[in-house]
């Protein structure tokens, strides 16, 4: 069954092994390196239809070089992911993965944190023109948008996040409410047309700042937003670094027993996590979910999970 996954951090990945951070060798290659949870050769065996990537800067990294950072990363996305393999193609606008062929795997790009533009909406309208499609204002940390999830004063959105909110109306791109504050996503999800959360669980099965509460999952709903599920442990067992399927599938059940059965999706969060869920370590173990999925569900629902409900509710 084909997946769309809403979150990956490859580029990181692509952009520290080119810089020698992580990885004393030559830069990554896409199509195989072990290293890689997102490679060609794993997304294609886990049949991944449309895989997002995020441009992700390193909250150290200091801010008058942060744009600079980002620019390498969208750099590698073309250069290394579409440039160097013809079956992948970049989505540039969301009716793009309908002209998707057999074979073929999308590519979207994404932001994660504002922090890569700063208060310069010059910056961001180039983002835009890039292709980037759905956009996070934060991380865990503040910027000058909005307080992240794991910021002490728990602050909502600045007047420059919500015109950035506005600005992603316009664009018909997603504003990802991942990593925000519970102030800050009230704020979001008061003024988003289109509203996701691009990879968090469930609250009330596991007390972590990164996930939604009842009354958070109940507003995505109602705002036809969508919910991708997240693969790291803590996110999923509280105090644990270890999960399996069925520990996973329960946040899936919790959320449909809320009324989103046909809200939820995955967002794996591969690149960018080190522990993982048994059986489900890289996307070349994604039909290892579909099949445990389809042993709870029907077709259509895990359908549904897989890829027709962010289809469904995508901008249009």
């Amino acid at each position: 069954m084909e997946i769309i996954d809403t979150h990956c951090d490859a580029l990181l990945k692509l952009q520290l092994a080119k810089r020698g951070v992580y990885y004393n060798r030559e830069p990554l290659d896409y199509q195989s390196s072990d290293e890689l949870h997102t490679n060609l050769k794993r997304l294609r065996a886990g049949q991944v239809k449309v895989q997002f990537y995020a441009i992700f800067i390193m909250p150290d990294i200091p801010s008058d070089e942060k744009w600079q950072h980002a620019l390498e990363q969208i750099d590698l996305f073309y250069t290394e992911i579409i440039a160097k393999n013809p079956e992948i193609k970049h989505i540039k606008n969301w009716n793009d993965i309908d002209e998707l062929k057999d074979g073929e795997i999308g590519a979207v790009l994404t932001l994660e944190g504002a922090d890569a533009f700063g208060n310069d909406l010059i910056k961001l309208n180039h983002l835009y023109r890039l292709g980037v499609l759905s956009i996070g204002l934060t991380w865990n940390n503040a910027n000058l948008c909005a307080d992240g999830a794991e910021e002490p004063r728990g602050g909502g959105l600045t007047l420059l996040g919500k015109e950035v909110v506005k600005l992603n109306n316009q664009h018909r791109v997603f504003t990802d409410v991942a990593h925000s504050t519970i102030k800050g996503f009230w704020d979001m999800a008061e003024i988003a047309d289109y509203i996701i959360d691009s990879h968090a669980n469930a609250r009330a099965l596991c007390d972590h700042p990164r996930n939604l509460n009842d009354e958070q999952i109940r507003m995505l709903i109602k705002k036809n937003g969508i919910m991708h599920v997240v693969f790291t442990p803590p996110f999923i067992n509280k105090d644990s670094k270890k999960a399996n399927l069925t520990d996973l599938i329960r946040h899936i059940e919790h959320i449909c027993s809320l009324g989103g059965v046909r809200n939820i999706g995955f967002g794996s969060d591969f690149d960018g996590i080190s522990l993982f869920v048994d059986d489900l370590e890289n996307a070349s173990h994604y039909q290892n979910l579909i099949n445990e999925l389809l042993r709870h569900y029907t077709e259509e629902q895990v359908r549904g999970f897989a890829y027709q409900n962010f289809l469904d509710k995508r901008p249009k």
